[in-house]
């Protein structure tokens, strides 16, 4: 027994021979300094018509790095103005509804700053993402967009959209009372959203000048538009991909306009009107239009890929591109259009069951393309 006694005091002597943790030594006055804890600004809705103005005092209230974060479903009233430098999300697609209240009729749901205080410059850069908005078209027939994006380097993700009175997203230059951007708007991604039953576009790129470059649209569901699936007045660096646009009850599937150095890949249109990809190319660089697959299962005619020049020498290749009709309609059409001339690479693509498998007009230069061997050209 003494001896447990005694390895037992033993031991709490060798606890109290420890000696204390030591404080770290002091830091060089030039050691940088931890990341500032950033604030993150919950908005509690209570799906009543107080959750917008709430909405924008919040986000008034905030600052530059801040998160606004949009708790359950909101019900809006007034244009949500989304301020540069932010980052702002819901929950989850099903957990944060945002919809647009009965009669408010609103010219966007959210919109950028630079838009709604018709700014001649743009936006600064925002992250919208991880949320489901409700346009209510029924209830409101005269209303806008359900997202208006006038902001460089802005990112808009996983969200879903459905019942926009106009165009699910629209890209614009021009502000809300027409003032236009006197610089560039460059560098955002729309991407991974669901948009559905739009009264005019899915997507909507409204450049008039040369301000909207640069971007990605990549991997998103595009539904039942009322006119273009997405429609691009300017397409200038533009990054396409992965989109699955269907049930275009208008004109096209994707209507791009100005192409320059732009790469279009990887979609999927499934049926159109008049056009399922339409393109013109701008001279001065090349574009690349491959690996697309449009198919065409509602009745009537149409142009499966249109492609024309539109300035100078254009140049464009088309290549690996899956295209499937009903019996009607042609295949692949290049037209010099109003450039000077057009040259096409065109090789690969896969046409089958339209009338006109390629139609190719006067001024165009057509080739299967010059490929490289052993170092030689």
């Amino acid at each position: 027994m003494q001896s447990l006694i005694a390895l037992a005091a033993a031991a709490v002597a060798a606890t109290l021979s420890f000696s204390p943790a030591q404080p770290p030594p002091p830091q060089p006055p030039d050691a940088p300094l931890a990341p500032a804890v950033l604030a993150t600004r919950t908005v509690p809705c209570t799906n009543t018509l107080t959750d917008a103005r709430l909405i924008n005092n919040r986000i008034a209230a905030s600052k530059p790095g801040d998160e606004i974060v949009f708790n359950g479903p909101c019900l809006v009233n007034e244009t949500i103005k989304l301020l540069g430098n932010r980052t702002y999300r819901g929950g989850s697609r099903t957990g944060t509804q945002i919809k647009q209240a009965d009669g408010a009729n609103l010219p966007a749901i959210f919109a950028s700053d630079s838009w709604v205080d018709n700014s001649s410059t743009t936006g600064l850069p925002i992250t919208l993402r991880t949320l489901t908005i409700n346009g209510n078209v029924a209830n409101n027939p005269t209303a806008g967009d359900s997202i208006v994006l006038r902001s460089w380097q802005t990112t808009v993700e996983d969200i879903e959209i459905n019942g926009s009175a106009r165009d699910g997203v629209r890209v614009t230059s021009v502000s809300a009372n027409g003032t236009r951007l006197t610089n560039t708007q460059v560098n955002g991604r729309i991407a991974s959203m669901q948009i559905n039953r739009s009264g005019r576009h899915g997507v909507n790129v409204d450049d008039p000048g040369n301000s909207v470059t640069d971007w990605q649209l990549a991997d998103n569901y595009i539904a039942g538009t009322g006119s273009d699936g997405v429609s691009m007045d300017n397409t200038a660096g533009w990054l396409i991909t992965g989109n699955h646009i269907y049930g275009v009850d208008g004109e096209t599937g994707l209507a791009m306009n100005r192409l320059y150095g732009s790469s279009v890949h990887d979609n999927y249109i499934e049926d159109f009107g008049t056009y399922g990809i339409y393109a013109a190319v701008q001279g001065g660089a090349a574009s690349t239009i491959s690996s697309n697959r449009i198919f065409k299962f509602n009745d009537g005619s149409g142009t499966f890929l249109h492609v024309r020049g539109n300035y100078a020498n254009a140049f464009v290749s088309v290549t690996g591109n899956a295209i499937r009709g009903n019996g009607e309609g042609i295949g692949l059409d290049y037209q010099r259009g109003s450039a000077e001339s057009l040259e096409v690479v065109s090789t690969g693509n896969l046409v089958s069951e339209v009338t006109i498998p390629r139609q190719v007009g006067e001024g165009v230069t057509l080739s299967s393309g010059t490929l490289a061997d052993d170092g030689t050209l």
